[in-house]
């Protein structure tokens, strides 16, 4: 299929979604739309036109019959940038006033399309948009999905998202890391430490403390996903069940319980140790001993060395006994600038012995030195087992004051926005397609139409294969090699075996003396 047709598809897929947005608008069920004509300000000077879609209440049958059928599609605008400072940083870098711009992907744009772009280096961002009204958890999943592209790659700096918690002081223009949040999600890298995030905070039913607990690492390898200048679809879903599972381009990564999978645990032991309780003087961990009736023997030897001179060695013949190995630099002088009362009496530098050069060695000859046969070294005895072994020590058990048991972790603490806060040392971070509902088939749905997109026009884009051998051989010349022996091996051993034979007419008569 030609690009031209792919792009024209695109076209058509825009002009249904009007016509059933229109549709469903005429009978009163689209919950909230905005139309063309509105904007949302970022940064003062900076103008959203692009819709970016909340959709997490789903209804009876209403709305893009070629997506789902639904009655309530919420949009939320709005983001709002921080205007707040970082607590715990120098003044200099403290202040969020990391830019953010909407704009087009660098390469494999999609016609139309935008996205919410981080655009510093090395500066604080924060940026957050209030949902429609707060997610409750509840008995219906959480779906959480949003789209990320590293244009210029990733040195330091995170991409994930923070879902902050409904609570009556937030306050967007005041969005900052200490800004409490539920869930945060997404991916996070530093040097050759790729990570994929999803940390949600728990509350302590017995005192009321937040604890950060963090899911297992996925099982697979990030780096050529963060690398790759490619955009990736982050989807987080979280059940009622307290089973979660996360998926990079709709493929599943990482999948556990919030139970037992998250560290560090949600509920802690019904035991621990007695802090009071301290082990006996006389209690005996050693598991073996010195026998105690061993005796050394009398031919035991401790004062032996180690090493001994070789009694078999001989000295070579044309061993210079006279020479010294080292001899005094001829041409060397003494510095102008030489003072004997601060630097002592001036000596010329040593410089190995010419006349040794042409001799198997010079100086005093020393036969080498050869392991000891008589050394044992320092006596011990054997060790043996302890009868009054006890074991390892460890202190009692008793009933742990804080234990709690929540069977129920899923039940977070409700939350009403979704925020960016980020710290990278690369930029031209791209975001897109934030969504966030209780159905997994609407999230895939969203995808197959927006990330979706972007996957064919990045696939009508890649370059054939062999472009991409004479891409991979300018970063690696010695790869032409490969190629040349690849290819031309196989014919040349064709040609050696395969190629026709010149045989000699039987009926011509070979002479006598013919070899």
């Amino acid at each position: 299929m030609s690009r031209f047709v792919k792009l024209n598809q695109i076209f058509i897929a825009q002009i249904i979604l009007i016509i059933h947005v229109l549709k469903c608008f005429s009978v009163g069920k689209l919950t909230k739309i905005l139309h063309s004509s509105e904007f949302c300000p970022i940064n003062d000077d900076l103008m959203i036109t692009k819709y970016i879609l909340n959709i997490y209440s789903i209804h009876t049958a209403c709305f893009l019959n070629y997506l789902l059928a639904f009655s309530c599609f919420i949009i939320f605008c709005s983001w709002q940038v921080s205007k707040t400072m970082k607590e715990d940083a120098d003044e200099d870098i403290a202040k969020y006033d990391g830019k953010w711009e909407v704009e087009p992907l660098k390469e494999n744009k999609v016609p139309g399309d935008l996205g919410l772009v981080l655009k510093s280096r090395a500066k604080h961002h924060a940026i957050a948009a209030l949902l429609n009204r707060p997610f409750a958890f509840k008995d219906k999943p959480l779906i959480v999905q949003y789209e990320v592209n590293f244009q210029d790659g990733i040195d330091c700096g995170g991409a994930y998202i923070k879902l902050l918690s409904d609570s009556e002081d937030l306050d967007l223009d005041q969005f900052h890391d200490r800004t409490p949040y539920t869930i945060m999600f997404g991916p996070d890298k530093c040097g050759e430490d790729y990570k994929l995030h999803f940390i949600f905070r728990h509350k302590n039913p017995l005192n009321g403390d937040v604890e950060e607990k963090h899911a297992k690492r996925p099982d697979v390898d990030l780096k050529k996903i963060y690398t790759d200048k490619k955009t990736h679809l982050y989807t987080l879903v979280l059940n009622p069940d307290n089973s979660y599972e996360i998926f990079i381009d709709q493929s599943s990564v990482s999948r556990g319980s919030l139970l037992t999978d998250v560290v560090p645990p949600v509920n802690p032991p019904k035991e621990v140790d007695d802090p009071k309780d301290s082990k006996p003087e006389d209690w005996d961990e050693r598991a073996k001993i010195p026998d105690p009736e061993a005796v050394k023997p009398d031919d035991w030897d401790e004062d032996a060395p180690a090493k001994v001179p070789d009694p078999d060695a001989v000295k070579p013949e044309g061993w210079l006994d006279d020479e010294p190995e080292f001899v005094s630099e001829p041409t060397a002088e003494k510095p102008d600038d030489w003072d004997e009362e601060m630097d002592g009496e001036w000596e010329a530098p040593q410089v190995p012995n010419p006349a040794c050069s042409a001799a198997p060695g010079c100086g005093e000859w020393k036969p080498p030195m050869i392991s000891n046969p008589q050394y044992k070294g320092k006596w011990k005895a054997p060790l043996i087992d302890n009868t009054n072994f006890q074991g390892v020590w460890s202190p009692r058990k008793i009933t742990n004051p804080d234990y709690f048991e929540d069977l129920h972790p899923f039940r977070m603490e409700s939350f009403r926005a979704v925020g960016l806060e980020l710290w990278s040392m690369t930029s031209d971070i791209y975001f897109d397609n934030f969504i966030i509902t209780s159905e997994k088939e609407v999230a895939d749905r969203w995808a197959a139409d927006s990330w979706g997109l972007k996957k064919l026009v990045a696939s009508a884009n890649e370059p054939g294969v062999l472009s991409q051998l004479a891409l991979a051989a300018e970063e690696r010349p010695w790869l032409w090699v490969v190629y040349i022996l690849t290819v031309g091996l196989p014919i040349g051993l064709a040609v050696l075996f395969c190629w026709p034979k010149v045989c000699p007419d039987p009926t011509e008569e070979i002479p006598f003396n013919a070899k």
